[in-house]
């Protein structure tokens, strides 16, 4: 598995990890920090793992809002946390990371949802972030 991938796959548990646990990211994301550096079991957290899941967190309101805005008859709470967590990662690759190719995004987010999701997920988060995709130039403004 490639080095990226690996990073999306950790920084997706992360997210999915705070969602179910009610915490903030940063403080999932510390928790594996420190697990990884205290137990020899824990694979270690990648320099992109953070770089996604603290790019997540700061823009995680307009995240939030631009999914509810596009997903078309789904608000967030009645979104499967899964699904949620994979748009919010892959909202914030797609929108702001712009080193990744936009193609790359959408595939890496839809293979997470074809893994850790249902039949139907894969074409609703391709949909989605295509959608994102198309509108990108004008998505990046903070409310």
């Amino acid at each position: 598995m490639a080095a990226r991938n690996k990073a999306r796959k950790r920084a997706f548990q992360i997210l999915f990890e705070a969602d179910q646990r009610g915490a903030s990211v940063q403080t999932v994301l510390a928790d594996w920090i420190r697990h990884s550096r205290t137990d020899d079991r824990q694979p270690p957290v990648s320099e992109y793992t953070m770089e996604l899941v603290e790019g997540y967190a700061k823009h995680a309101d307009r995240i939030d809002e631009l999914i509810a805005t596009y997903a078309v008859g789904w608000t967030l709470d009645r979104m499967p946390v899964v699904d949620r967590n994979i748009l919010r990662l892959g909202a914030y690759e797609l929108v702001w990371v712009d080193e990744t190719p936009d193609a790359v995004v959408i595939d890496e987010a839809v293979q997470l949802a074809k893994e850790f999701s249902t039949d139907e997920s894969p074409s609703f988060v391709n949909g989605l972030l295509a959608r994102l995709k198309d509108l990108k130039p004008s998505l990046r403004r903070e409310v």
